[in-house]
């Protein structure tokens, strides 16, 4: 088999990054004024969610010292669903990969999956919230605004989904699930994110939103009131910043992919699969044929859902699947053909020998390449060659340099990709 040349590629997008990540964090919450509402000694919840957000733990310490130093009494906890293996254990441990603990916020955090019910929604879901969190005297949530993996809307990842997904544990979770599956998850989201502000603990939250870069663009303080209208905002703003592949490919390599990265471990919306697997369902992102997945990301720990949507992996990616964590995942969020196995050989080489005569091109030389790190990571990029005129006539891609799609003595490609800062994580 030979490889093509690969052009590496950056694409230059406008780079909205904060400079001062713990200064506007702290401009912004006193702008909003959550602390004037509460009393001195309060205790307030602050939920954190299992995605790899840059800054994250930047930013949690800077809510935490603002209510610390508004004299309240802040502790975290877990706001996730089926994350972590379902256990309290688990999800602590998530966030202590995101450098989020007990030492380094300087407050408590209570990880249990115990829940309170909310009551039930004018559509008949019963609404739930982590019971640590409801027991304090206000919540506040930290979470990422972004467009989700498994469905198209208005309101999609974000402050919202968390209220209803993250703070109601897996109970909630497995729930909301279900009727999402036949009302649409973005409804579900709505009507239990209203029944959950409508018990009066929520005192709002914290929108980060992340330009093409991956960079931390804007930090927006939500009041409970404005939250679902503020979802809308800035979820449309944040579309408009989104990378994505620049070309249609025939092949596309992704050295890592996991929970940490996307809650599909590889993004749908960039990859062009539904989480159901469906091919090229989104017209207006770039047609890709066949997907090689590498590994799984160290941050995923073992889990693999939304590995279905490759065509071919590693027995390497195949050895790290935990079972329990990912069919966990996968039955909780009623799609158990997200964590279908694909095809899977003991090198890189034998994955590429294998699936390259499947994209329906007669000559090896004809498909074109797309490599990745992740679908995160998307400023720089390989090409194959044979996309250089492509390139060229594209507004936002440069070439870089150029080098050989090279395979080590163990018959595994090297990659050109290197990670993005430890602890950065995605979603």
């Amino acid at each position: 088999m030979e490889l093509p040349r690969l052009l590496l590629v950056r694409q230059n997008y406008p780079d909205r990054r904060i400079a001062d990540i713990p200064g506007e964090t702290h401009r912004q919450l006193a702008a909003a004024g959550l602390a004037r509402r509460l009393r001195p000694g309060a205790r307030i919840a602050i939920g954190v969610g299992s995605r790899g957000i840059r800054n994250l733990a930047a930013i949690v310490g800077s809510v935490v010292r603002y209510w610390k130093d508004a004299g309240m009494e802040p502790f975290l906890f877990p706001a996730m669903g089926s994350h972590g293996g379902a256990t309290a254990e688990g999800q602590a441990d998530v966030l202590a990969h995101y450098g989020i603990t007990e030492a380094t916020m300087g407050c408590g955090l209570v990880s249990q999956l115990e829940v309170v019910s909310l009551g039930k929604t004018a559509d008949g879901i019963e609404a739930f919230m982590d019971q640590a969190a409801y027991a304090a005297d206000g919540v506040m949530l930290v979470n990422r605004t972004k467009w989700h993996t498994d469905f198209s809307g208005a309101i999609e990842s974000g402050l919202f989904k968390m209220m209803a997904i993250g703070v109601g544990k897996l109970a909630g979770a497995q729930r909301y699930h279900a009727y999402g599956h036949r009302m649409g998850l973005e409804s579900v989201i709505r009507t239990v994110g209203r029944q959950t502000l409508r018990s009066g603990k929520i005192l709002g939250g914290l929108a980060i939103l992340e330009d093409a870069y991956h960079q931390t663009a804007k930090l927006d303080v939500v009041t409970a009131d404005a939250m679902e209208q503020r979802e809308e905002e800035n979820l449309a703003l944040v579309k408009r910043w989104m990378a994505k592949l620049p070309l249609d490919l025939d092949l596309l390599v992704v050295d890592e992919m996991g929970k940490n990265i996307s809650g599909m471990g590889m993004d749908t919306k960039i990859i062009n699969r539904t989480h159901r697997g469906e091919y090229n369902p989104f017209p207006d992102t770039p047609r890709i044929e066949r997907i090689f997945a590498r590994d799984l990301s160290d941050l995923t720990y073992g889990n693999a859902l939304g590995v279905g949507s490759a065509d071919v992996v590693t027995d390497r990616l195949a050895r790290g699947i935990d079972t329990h964590n990912t069919w966990i995942n996968a039955l909780t969020a009623s799609n158990p053909s997200g964590a279908h196995t694909p095809i899977h050989f003991a090198t890189d080489r034998e994955c590429l020998e294998h699936i390259l005569p499947t994209t329906g091109r007669v000559e090896a030389g004809e498909n074109t390449i797309g490599w990745i790190r992740n679908t995160l990571e998307l400023a720089r990029l390989g090409l194959s060659e044979n996309l250089r005129e492509a390139i060229a006539k594209h507004p936002l891609l440069e070439i870089e340099d150029e080098m050989p799609m090279e395979l080590d003595g163990e018959g595994n490609l090297i990659s050109p990709l290197a990670p993005v800062e430890a602890g950065t994580g995605g979603r």
